[in-house]
């Protein structure tokens, strides 16, 4: 029997949070033909509660790939909202990672590894992706990762 991708989670201890809604004027998720591209989700908790700060300004890598990590977690929720089910989703086509950082910090692709890691893990294959990581001034909230995706959905 075939594990779902939910079922995968629940393994882990992770239940997908109800995105909020944006606090600005774009839409969470945009769907044209079978690409889904989800807006910049930060580091936050299902509580609430984002992890800020600059790396390589008090905020350690570990503390980074976690908040990266707490970004695929909300990319997930935001595929489940939109798709209904995350069976749908057929591969993770592109990810780029804004890393907020001091301007002498340079590993920010260290930083969304715990994106990318998580997806892989989560999603084998299908969590394979092309990437960016780059090194930001400010997020919003002063969030230390904020992270954008391309998803094939069926």
């Amino acid at each position: 029997m075939t594990t779902t991708i939910e079922q995968k989670l629940a393994s882990l201890g992770i239940t997908l949070p109800s995105p909020p809604p944006p606090r600005a004027n774009y839409v969470p998720v945009v769907r044209t033909g079978n690409l889904l591209f989800v807006s910049g989700q930060i580091s936050v908790d299902a509580e609430g509660t984002i992890t800020t700060g600059k790396l390589g300004g008090g905020v350690d890598i570990e503390t980074g790939r976690a908040a990266a990590k707490l970004c695929a977690i909300n990319i997930l929720a935001q595929v489940k909202a939109t798709m209904g089910d995350l069976e749908a989703l057929v591969r993770v086509v592109k990810l780029t990672a804004f890393v907020n950082s001091t301007p002498d910090f340079a590993e920010q692709p260290k930083v969304a590894n715990g994106c990318s890691d998580f997806l892989v893990e989560i999603l084998g294959d299908k969590g394979r992706h092309a990437r960016s990581a780059v090194g930001i001034a400010a997020l919003p909230s002063d969030a230390a990762v904020e992270i954008e995706a391309v998803i094939e959905v069926a």
